[in-house]
């Protein structure tokens, strides 16, 4: 197992260590990119806090990256991102697009890279773990490390020595065979942006890109029990949403919409959503991102108002 130590701010720590027991945290980058590819979901990224403190400060664990804009972002974690408000949030990041030379322009919504992880853990400054020795001074982002061997493993123990606690991981089970995926428990601002991110910022039905209009639709509501997980998850356009959890609209286990007769006959019309039905969804390219077909059943069979 690889885990990733990612360079933050002394502000972004001590927003968020002040508040206990967080079920999520957005480690946001100004510049828009944050594509991490060395790690996977369930594996840890610790908190590096820069000069010069130069001291791990804590870890979470990764649920995926991706792009968003700062609005989104506020909306979907709100001080989770470490700052105390949308206003703050957009001075710090144009405080360090300024250092670059690209302040944020007024009016501007601008695009960040977020790192979503799930169960952060923070530690009290006499409880900060010793970075690894061989830490590249020259490193402006991040770093990945083998956590089974050297400096890595140290770690690893120690973070976990300071947590009293194991997170989420991917592991094995059964105890022979295969080694099995074991996806980390999303808290809702990561499932909001990452179903987005996983359906390209498009609705899924209509192929809308217009990102205020669009919404995440669990296929089973969150209070009927349904996760916050990609596998239970659309990105739909707002109206479309408000139809599918009142049974008027429904996705089949093939992935085919389908517009029920009863909105024509309760509201004397649905002109805009009938030329969709029979559209076959463009799914995510992931098969790990797509809709569980067993969850799309129990929404066609057991919600969609047939007739």
């Amino acid at each position: 197992m690889r885990g990733l130590i990612g360079l933050t701010d002394f502000d972004w720590y001590t927003q968020l260590a002040a508040t206990p027991s967080l079920p999520e945290v957005n480690f946001w980058l100004p510049g828009g990119h944050a594509s991490v590819k060395i790690i996977g979901p369930g594996d840890p990224f610790f908190f590096q806090l820069k000069a010069p403190h130069n001291a791990i400060a804590g870890f979470g664990t990764f649920v995926r990256s991706c792009p968003a804009t700062a609005a989104q972002a506020w909306d979907a974690f709100g001080a989770m991102n470490g700052t105390r408000s949308h206003a703050e949030l957009l001075e710090r990041i144009s405080y360090y697009r300024a250092k670059h030379g690209r302040p944020v322009q007024p009016g501007e919504d601008p695009e960040i890279g977020c790192v979503l992880l799930t169960e952060p853990v923070f530690f009290p400054r006499a409880d900060w773990v010793r970075r690894p020795a061989d830490w590249p001074a020259n490193t402006e982002r991040w770093k990945s490390y083998d956590l089974a061997a050297g400096e890595g493993a140290r770690l690893w123990a120690d973070c976990r020595d300071r947590a009293r606690v194991v997170p989420i991981v991917a592991e094995e089970a059964p105890r022979y065979g295969a080694a099995q995926f074991v996806e980390p428990r999303l808290g809702q601002g990561a499932f909001r942006l990452a179903v987005t991110d996983a359906w390209r910022r498009a609705c899924a039905v209509t192929e809308e890109h217009s990102l205020p209009a669009l919404e995440a639709a669990h296929i089973r509501r969150y209070r009927d029990g349904g996760p916050h997980s990609l596998r239970n998850g659309l990105l739909l356009r707002a109206d479309i949403h408000r139809l599918f959890d009142r049974g008027y609209v429904s996705v089949d286990p093939d992935g085919v919409f389908r517009v029920s007769p009863l909105l024509r006959r309760d509201f004397k019309n649905g002109k805009s959503y009938y030329q969709h039905d029979g559209r076959r969804l463009v799914l995510p390219e992931a098969e790990r991102d797509r809709p569980d077909p067993a969850l799309l059943r129990t929404h066609f069979e057991g919600v969609f108002k047939r007739a």
